[in-house]
């Protein structure tokens, strides 16, 4: 007998191919970080002969959606955690043969933890380990029904409009469909302390209480991201694959995840600091302060004093950064995506700056972040 997630990956992608030439009618390369195109994939499988026509429309609108759906739905399972408090709901997905993925703010509260499959009781489960940085958080399931094969990741951020299903718990709800596209990427959502989680793609899909934890899936049934929060008519967020990616095994092994941390307090580059300070550059992330006993403390300086400039005072005489090792940084969310996806604490970096109007570089060594 064919292995079930083998058979699945495989139709889910034919099913993804297909609906990728009917709705775009060409391939489209996502640039790589240094800039150069992606390679075109060759041979693409495809469920259709070459010389049939396909509506786009109708690909789009249903047919496409309600396949991946039923391909993905019993690797889906909604959360619940019951405490003296009362509890929470959200929804998990299947990551690997023995872990679940969720969000951290669904089990943060502490309690029992079950776990309810499309068409199944609840089931039994223990939290393996979680972090609130990230929003992440990794579930294991007593009596896992065999039907509950892992989700892969994305291989590759998709582009924006990429079309993408949200499966979850809404209000209760299980096994929910909703779908929209990537309407955004490298957004930065906050966390504990005045951190942010970086990264993270925006959605147009709506995302309602109980989705929390749950899958955004492309068209070919790989996970793009995981649901955290709606924002507004829609607008919704979730944490990228590629922090699923670099979180979630330390949460497997470790039970928790360590985050690089400079020890700064930063501010965007606006046209009044520019003109208070006489910069010389029209991009890069402000250093307001270094945090005393921080990585930074001795190596970047904070804010010295201020100016007031049209009737509102500005920080002046802190370090601008424009660089960390070969990466441009225009701004903080380019800072805090260099930070989570490029290094790990203990490494040390080259920190390209301008100081008094001069470019200079400096050698830091991060640190972890404190506990929330």
């Amino acid at each position: 007998m064919d292995d079930p997630d083998v058979s699945r990956r495989r139709f889910v992608a034919a099913v993804g191919a297909t609906v990728a030439g009917g709705l775009a009618g060409c391939s489209v390369d996502e640039p790589r970080a240094d800039g150069a195109p992606s390679p075109t994939p060759v041979d693409t499988p495809t469920a259709v002969d070459p010389g049939e026509t396909r509506n786009p429309d109708e690909v789009a609108s249903g047919s496409a959606y309600t396949e991946v759906y039923r391909a993905t739905v019993d690797s889906v399972a909604a959360v619940r955690i019951d405490s003296a408090n009362g509890g929470s709901q959200g929804t998990a997905w299947s990551y690997d043969e023995d872990h679940f993925v969720t969000n951290e703010h669904v089990v943060g509260e502490g309690g029992s933890v079950s776990l309810r499959f499309t068409g199944m009781g609840w089931r039994s489960a223990s939290v393996v380990g979680t972090d609130v940085y990230s929003d992440l958080a990794v579930l294991a399931a007593e009596e896992r029904p065999d039907r509950a094969t892992p989700l892969p990741l994305v291989a590759d951020p998709p582009p924006v409009g990429t079309h993408v299903a949200v499966i979850g718990n809404p209000f209760g709800l299980s096994g929910s469909l909703s779908t929209g596209v990537i309407s955004g990427r490298g957004r930065t959502l906050p966390a504990p302390n005045g951190f942010s989680i970086p990264d993270a793609i925006q959605t147009d899909a709506p995302l309602n209480p109980g989705n929390s934890g749950g899958p955004v899936v492309t068209l070919d049934g790989s996970v793009a991201g995981v649901a955290n929060a709606g924002g507004g008519d829609n607008i919704g967020f979730g944490i990228s694959a590629r922090m699923v990616r670099r979180v979630v095994p330390a949460l497997i092994s470790e039970g928790r995840y360590e985050h690089s941390y400079m020890g700064v307090g930063i501010q965007p580059v606006t046209p009044r600091l520019i003109r208070a300070n006489d910069l010389p550059v029209r991009l890069g992330v402000y250093v307001a302060r270094a945090v005393e006993g921080g990585p930074a403390e001795g190596v970047l300086r904070g804010s010295t004093g201020e100016r007031v400039i049209q009737g509102q005072p500005v920080p002046v005489g802190g370090d601008v950064i424009v660089r960390l090792g070969d990466t441009p940084i225009p701004d903080r969310q380019a800072l805090s995506r260099f930070l989570a996806l490029q290094t790990r604490p203990g490494d040390t970096i080259d920190v390209g700056i301008y100081r008094d109007g001069r470019r200079r570089t400096v050698r830091l060594t991060l640190g972890s972040r404190p506990e929330p």
